[in-house]
């Protein structure tokens, strides 16, 4: 596929009672395209969010990374040290809540409806670590009808904020989600996978899930050290493959 040339912005999103910073990248060539909504690991919309934005942009798609730490942290961007996922930990599972979450994604989904460059009626996400939970999540909003969730931790057994563990709401999911796990990540059990696999199962939701053998946490950021690159090009094409399902349709 040849790549498109695009732009990037920083925008604000207007939530009701403050502003979310995010971060913009779309095609240059005029056209109508998807929107996709790209959800940030616990380390805030870093250059890898920023670089995975792009990569979705230049497929010829309107991208937008909101940070899911505006309220927490605003301007929050860190590493990858022992010391950054600790800070990263605690902004998401302490304070962060899963309705407020929901509420910021779509108010980035509205921005998208407000440009003149994207289709208005079905929309992507994609999430890593934190937001791929979170992804999970963003499933359940009727805007979005394909989801890829990248090792998202935790689905089975609790939500932002307290609550019923996110799998609960999988019946809400309408669209098609695609949800990616490495063998070796000891943060997600494959017990936990399997739960995954039979609640989608069950409630007939379009799905499929995918095991890396040989990959940990965190296998598709090509910062991080447990990046494993032919886990991460097989899981891209995944990707490329379930959003192309959003350009079938005029909208």
């Amino acid at each position: 596929m040849t790549e498109r040339a695009i732009n990037t912005t920083k925008v604000k999103l207007s939530q009701s009672d403050f502003q979310i910073d995010a971060y913009l990248a779309q095609p240059t060539e005029p056209g109508i395209y998807p929107g996709i909504i790209v959800l940030q690991e616990i380390f805030g919309v870093n250059v890898h969010i920023r670089d995975v934005t792009e990569r979705i942009a230049k497929l010829g798609y309107v991208a937008i990374a909101p940070a899911l730490f505006q309220r927490q942290a605003p301007g929050f961007e860190t590493g990858y040290t022992p010391e950054d996922i600790e800070i990263g930990k605690k902004y998401a599972w302490s304070q962060t809540t899963a309705s407020e979450l929901l509420s910021d994604i779509q108010v980035a989904i509205n921005h998208l409806k407000s440009l003149s460059n994207t289709q208005k009626s079905s929309f992507g996400c994609i999430g890593f670590c934190f937001g791929g939970h979170v992804a999970y999540l963003a499933a359940t909003l009727p805007d979005i009808q394909a989801t890829a969730s990248f090792y998202g931790a935790g689905i089975t057994t609790r939500t932002p904020g307290g609550g019923n563990p996110s799998i609960t709401r999988t019946p809400e999911i309408s669209g098609t989600i695609y949800t990616f796990f490495g063998m070796d990540d000891a943060s997600i059990p494959q017990e936990q996978v399997d739960k995954i696999e039979t609640e989608l199962q069950k409630h007939n939701i379009s799905h499929q899930l995918f095991r890396y053998d040989g990959s940990d946490h965190g296998f598709f950021c090509d910062r991080r050290g447990s990046y494993n690159p032919k886990a991460a090009a097989a899981a891209w094409e995944q990707v490329q493959k379930l959003f192309s399902q959003l350009l079938i349709t005029d909208y």
